[in-house]
């Protein structure tokens, strides 16, 4: 009965933190580029590491609905990372993991706009 209750203790204080990880979506801080970027060359680049992101391991179903969450508002992006079944260890998306285990890195850019994006007219 040890043995049991032992499993059955592990398994209730996993549960939680799994839960609690996937419950604490944030905006990301504010960052800086190297230098002054148009909102075209913040896109190019954007569009560049999603094009690539499948190739760095993990699930492409698991990309597809980060970069979903990512251009999401935080509740749509929270409920997407729930159904998906993603655990957020880095509160704003930067970095994840899947329920196999596999890591999933988000650079700053594709969650955020940069606070030197050069604006337009």
């Amino acid at each position: 009965m040890s043995v049991r209750s032992a499993v059955a203790m592990g398994c209730a204080g996993s549960t939680p933190k799994v839960d609690e990880n996937s419950k604490k979506l944030k905006k990301p801080k504010a960052w800086k580029h190297t230098q002054p970027i148009t909102p075209a060359q913040l896109k190019q680049m954007r569009d560049e590491f999603w094009d690539t992101a499948p190739h760095y391991g993990g699930q492409k179903e698991i990309w597809d609905a980060l970069k979903v969450a990512a251009e999401s508002d935080l509740a749509l992006a929270q409920t997407i990372v729930d159904s998906a079944g993603i655990i957020v260890s880095n509160p704003d998306m930067t970095l994840c993991y899947d329920e196999r285990g596999a890591k999933y890195e988000l650079p700053k850019y594709v969650l955020s706009e940069p606070t030197n994006l050069i604006r337009q007219g």
